[in-house]
């Protein structure tokens, strides 16, 4: 008897100190609940401003019109199907080969920037600095500045006419040159940083190896600098081309709206024709082009592209 309440007695506090210890680790911090705690607010956030409104779009794109604006319930495919007239698809042939031009003038432009950066030394914090420095002004007050310098009385022909180049000003403002030249413009920074990224990384040792093996400066370039930089360059091109090809302010205000890209006609189609389910199905096949053609480009990369992101 007295053994059993000896073993009874020191059995009590074993199960508390046991019970004490499964409420500490279950209280403790686990890596897992971390991760979702950092996690959540982003994921909260794309789920609230990205992912329902895609849905809600989805949805408007395959209701009826209604007779006074938005929608009616019900089912219809008529959006998709007016969208294959002749007239919207040509507006969004033009707009790709807009934003194919504005990516390549970009990447022809910016890369030789970022190799310079790159390549700069005690500049490069300052060539940094002026290449983030159009983000510090309103993307509108920069598109206005490039209708000052591209009018009929703006300051590249008011300098050109003054030079003797010119008898009579040029019209550029209102054309498509004018739409490329401020979509390059806008854009051309979201070329450089990636690239310099990639430029910056890059180990000196390679070329002087390569230099060393008799390679000369073009070849250096062609089988080691460009291979090594290939993943910034095709993050820049994406991150050009996706924008270019929803942009509408551009178009409208250096384009006059003579230029109709696939932007302006979603924005006019919820704005001033208030056809919503129309407006939805030309934003859905538009996100849906660029869907196809990033998951074509993550079939067919190659491998060794594949690990440089």
């Amino acid at each position: 008897m007295g053994n059993a309440g000896g073993s009874a007695g020191t059995s009590e506090p074993a199960r508390t100190h046991g019970f004490r210890r499964r409420a500490l680790a279950w209280l403790a911090p686990r890596p897992q609940a971390q991760a979702w705690t950092l996690l959540a607010p982003g994921t909260l956030w794309m789920i609230g401003f990205f992912l329902i409104p895609v849905v809600v779009m989805c949805a408007y794109s395959v209701m009826p019109r209604g007779e006074y604006g938005g929608v009616d319930p019900g089912f219809t495919l008529e959006a998709y199907t007016r969208f294959l007239h002749p007239v919207y698809l040509t507006i969004l042939e033009r707009t790709f080969a807009i934003a194919v031009a504005t990516t390549v003038l970009c990447a022809l432009a910016g890369y030789p920037v970022a190799y310079t950066i790159a390549r700069s030394g005690r500049w490069r914090s300052l060539l940094l600095f002026l290449v983030v420095l159009p983000f510090w002004t309103s993307f509108l007050v920069r598109t206005f500045a490039m209708i000052f310098l591209m009018r009929d009385t703006g300051l590249i022909n008011s300098w050109l006419m003054a030079a003797g180049i010119l008898r009579e000003p040029i019209t550029m403002l209102y054309t498509p040159f004018a739409v490329l030249a401020g979509l390059v413009y806008g854009y051309l920074p979201f070329m450089v940083l990636p690239v310099y990224a990639s430029l910056e990384k890059l180990d000196p040792s390679l070329l002087e190896a390569a230099e060393v093996l008799g390679a000369r400066p073009a070849a250096r370039f062609r089988r080691v600098t460009l291979p090594l930089s290939a993943p910034g360059l095709i993050a820049g091109c994406l991150l050009v081309f996706i924008p270019s090809l929803g942009s509408f302010l551009t178009s409208d205000l250096l384009g006059g709206a003579k230029e109709l890209l696939i932007g302006n006609l979603v924005q006019n189609q919820f704005s001033t024709a208030r056809n919503w389910p129309f407006g939805s199905a030309a934003s859905f096949i538009l996100m849906l082009l660029v869907l196809g053609a990033v998951l074509i480009y993550l079939r067919l990369r190659p491998p060794d592209s594949a690990r440089g992101w």
